[in-house]
């Protein structure tokens, strides 16, 4: 999905910005020789708990580019963290993705049917655990700063809906490492009646982000180009 716009004329400098809970995933399908290994800035977990913020640190990223450029953003819209970027005099590159679920997962597609499954789901992957963003390193965090009582109450308020939790992994081998942390946080949240699952994500959705990112010819429906001068706006990314 697009702006009504051409392709650019001709082949454009590329950079890439990325959440770093894709770090692992892009290091591994980025094409050796294709110059796009060292156009990469990856951008802290932690952004993504003030959409605000995380807008900010993007948008100053995109500005600061001083060649007309393909700015790849893997990110999904986080929040609305991404809502309202403005291209400048660059195209952006997006997946057309709420948040990084349906990108770990390897599509759209394959996030819908988790959701028909089960809507209220919590999603755990190497990143989150990495960053301590979860219910039980939350709740830590709470009680240090406001006592057991209110950290509870808190978390119930935030927590209580979800009904399960899943661990998603890129391999069996990253499953594996992390699966002792998940069940930590799992045996936790426990206490809402979630059960616990895992999953074997995909690569697919960022691997196509990327073989896009090298010929924009191959532009379709689950990515976004923003021309220049373009608004990178909630409404790119809804679906009927």
């Amino acid at each position: 999905m697009s702006e009504p716009s051409t392709l650019p004329s001709e082949p454009l400098p590329t950079v890439i910005l990325g959440c770093k809970v894709f770090q692992h995933w892009l290091e591994q399908l980025i094409p050796p020789g294709s110059g796009l290994a060292g156009k990469v800035t990856y951008f802290d977990y932690g952004l993504h708990s003030v959409p605000k913020n995380l807008r900010l640190a993007i948008q100053q990223a995109v500005d600061a580019i001083e060649q007309p450029s393909l700015v790849v953003l893997a990110f999904g819209l986080c929040g609305n963290g991404l809502n309202n970027i403005q291209a400048g005099k660059h195209y952006l590159l997006i997946p057309r993705s709420d948040d990084c679920i349906a990108i770990q997962l390897g599509s759209y597609q394959a996030y819908r049917q988790e959701i028909q499954r089960e809507p209220g789901t919590y999603y755990l992957s190497k990143g989150w655990l990495e960053a301590g963003t979860n219910p039980l390193q939350e709740s830590r965090n709470l009680e240090a700063k406001y006592g057991p009582a209110k950290a509870s109450w808190l978390m119930d308020y935030q927590f209580q809906k979800y009904k399960r939790l899943i661990m998603v992994a890129r391999n069996p081998q990253e499953l594996q490492e992390y699966r002792t942390q998940a069940i930590e946080v799992a045996e936790y949240c426990a206490r809402w009646g979630m059960r616990y699952e895992e999953r074997i994500g995909g690569d697919q959705f960022l691997g196509k982000l990327i073989d896009i990112a090298l010929d924009l010819r191959l532009l379709d429906e689950e990515f976004v180009l923003i021309p220049p001068g373009g608004l990178l706006t909630q409404s790119h990314f809804v679906r009927f």
